[in-house]
């Protein structure tokens, strides 16, 4: 018996090295692939730990098993079958594009992108279903666990699952197959600013998976979603709960907590919305970000608890109100509050669309708050719930584009045709845009259309998002072709600035204006014929040039402009238009003096001697 006992452990031992070994040597053998330019976080990525971070953080469960790492790859003609051998290794969940994947290869529109790997069901999962979860993966996906096929998801920036419990081996490894396929701006379908051959404004093009993907058991019976709808006026917080059977009537408790306090707790059915009074309830805003805690327990007839649920939310207010000069507002909280911010493009130099970690999600946001910002418009890109939750948690308010796609109108065009599939697309994408991040309090507008990109049935859509999403304000169209809906008239003037006329049932705001660059050697993506609006030739200059833009640019709040958009928060690839540089290492004008002028000090003179 001791002599088996003696076996066992040794066998175990060397099962222990020879894992070991096997992930030093992955973790050897992946590097980011060449590329421009890498930002101070890649070094700290690693395949045993990216993006670890539960990626859901207003609908959070325990248990969980992050599948991001290593994953096998190919790139062959979408005519061929699922590939008998990969081409090497990428790293998820960086595009195959981006350096930080370890690949940094383009697929096109007439191949396929091709993954797989192998993973292990943690054995206290058993008897339990188990999700397979996608953050984002751009753009059409078809995916296949032992060979068995899960199910196809077109889009490029929402969330998905497929409950792969029927489709597990009973012990052992399971393996995931993924084909994915990228028309980019070939296609009709909401892209943003990826293009084939990037340009200008127009950047790389993105394909596969580029968010987070992970596992997690649930009883069969579970909680598929919540809606939260703070208000004020009335002080309450309403919220309603799905489960994955809506036929049976489940009990569902919801604690509302104040840190470890517990401030109320009720009892409702699953479907049922349930009206929690909160009184005096702490407000978020930009100024105090206050955001209260939820649980959220599912349970059947007997009490037994079925699922569990954290999450969270903040009591504010977005809409439209007069001042006491009869000039129609944003009215945040009841009260205006002039919202000036930059255009978010949401590009990294090492992962493209996918920040290099959490820290690096964070610190844009934080960089925006310390010049002075309460808000950000995020540019025709969705980002991952982990950038809104730092939004929230930091207090940062969001206008959030829809990603565009489709042709183009000039100022004075009609609405374009949009065939039938490139419209259901399209308003497939858009609503699971509201659905999917309507609970945050950061974001305020929704911005369906920019510059007249894809931008048709205009007034029907104001609606559609009106009717998806009545506690929010609709930008109509950012940019030009105005149609006279929703609740904005937004103007783009660069370098600006400059202000719609005043209107009596809609706010005016400037959402683009600015521009000012500068290229600084080191921190480009190329070193020659970078791309600026203005450009300027030190730090000196470009912090003069920006504050008397700004300048100029706070007589029109008293003459009725509630909110004004500076492009832009990064320089992305060669646009050199950047508060920070595209690497994130040099925030590129005076700090304090920026801060200062964007909150409303205006010092008596600005000569370049100010700015030393």
């Amino acid at each position: 018996m001791e002599k088996e006992i003696i076996l066992i452990k040794y066998v175990l031992l060397m099962n222990f090295i020879v894992v070991f070994f096997l992930i030093s040597s992955c973790q050897k053998s992946w590097q980011p692939a060449k590329g421009p330019l890498l930002t101070k976080w890649a070094k700290q990525i690693s395949p045993d730990k990216v993006h670890p971070e539960y990626p859901r953080p207003q609908f959070v469960r325990d248990r969980w098993k992050n599948l991001n790492g290593l994953w096998e790859y190919a790139i062959q003609a979408k005519e061929k079958q699922q590939p008998k051998t990969y081409n090497g290794q990428i790293l998820v969940p960086f595009p195959v594009e981006s350096s930080l994947s370890g690949v940094g290869k383009s697929v096109g529109e007439n191949n396929l992108l091709w993954y797989r790997r192998f993973f292990s069901v943690p054995v206290d999962w058993k008897n339990k279903h188990v999700l397979l979860n996608f953050g984002a993966v751009d753009w059409e996906t078809n995916v296949w666990v032992n060979g068995k096929e899960m199910g196809v998801h077109k889009g490029g920036y929402d969330a998905f699952t497929f409950d792969i419990t029927d489709a597990l081996n009973k012990t052992g490894n399971q393996e995931i197959v993924i084909s994915v396929w990228d028309p980019i701006d070939a296609g009709t379908q909401p892209r943003g600013k990826q293009v084939k051959e990037p340009r200008g404004i127009w950047y790389s093009s993105v394909t596969g998976i580029w968010q987070t993907v992970w596992i997690e058991p649930v009883n069969s019976v579970h909680l598929t979603s919540l809606k939260i709808n703070p208000d004020i006026d009335a002080e309450s917080v309403n919220i309603t709960s799905l489960s994955s059977d809506p036929e049976t009537n489940l009990d569902v408790i919801i604690q509302v907590m104040s840190g470890d306090q517990r401030i109320s707790e009720v009892k409702t059915h699953s479907g049922k919305t349930a009206f929690i009074p909160l009184e005096n309830p702490e407000l978020w805003s930009p100024a105090s970000p206050f955001l209260y805690d939820l649980n959220v327990i599912l349970q059947d007839g007997d009490g037994n608890t079925l699922d569990e649920i954290s999450s969270y939310f903040g009591m504010r207010k977005i809409a439209l109100g007069k001042d006491e000069k009869g000039f129609t507002r944003l009215m945040l909280n009841n009260q205006f509050v002039f919202q000036f911010g930059p255009l978010d493009q949401g590009w990294w130099p090492d992962g493209l669309y996918t920040a290099p970690c959490d820290e690096a999600l964070r610190y844009d946001i934080e960089v925006t708050k310390k010049l002075g910002f309460n808000m950000a418009r995020k540019h025709v890109k969705i980002e991952p719930d982990r950038w809104y939750y730092w939004c929230d948690k930091l207090g940062l308010l969001v206008w959030q584009d829809m990603p565009s796609g489709d042709k183009y109108i000039r100022r004075n065009e009609p609405d374009i045709k949009r065939s039938t599939q490139s419209a259901e697309q399209f308003e497939f994408e858009l609503k699971q845009l509201v659905e999917n991040f309507g609970n945050h309090p950061s974001i305020v507008i929704w911005v369906p259309f920019n510059e007249g990109w894809g931008q048709y049935d205009t007034p029907r859509i104001v609606n559609l998002i009106k009717t998806l999403d009545p506690t929010r304000l609709v930008n109509n169209s950012s940019g030009w072709a105005d149609r006279s809906v929703g609740d904005v008239h937004d103007i783009h003037s660069y370098p600006g600035p400059a202000m719609p006329e005043p209107e009596a049932k809609r706010a005016i705001v400037l959402g683009e204006f600015g521009g000012l660059g500068l290229p600084l050697t080191g921190h480009t993506w190329q070193e020659q014929k970078n791309w600026g609006y203005l450009n300027y030739e030190n730090r000196d200059e470009l912090t003069q040039a920006y504050c008397e833009l700004i300048r100029k640019l706070y007589p029109f709040i008293n003459e009725g402009l509630s909110a004004a958009v500076y492009t832009q928060t990064t320089d992305v690839e060669i646009e050199v238009n950047g508060l920070m540089t595209y690497d994130r290492a040099i925030i590129k004008m005076n700090p304090q003096k920026i801060q200062k002028i964007n909150q409303g000090y205006f010092p008596p003179v600005i000569s370049p001697e100010d700015n030393k």
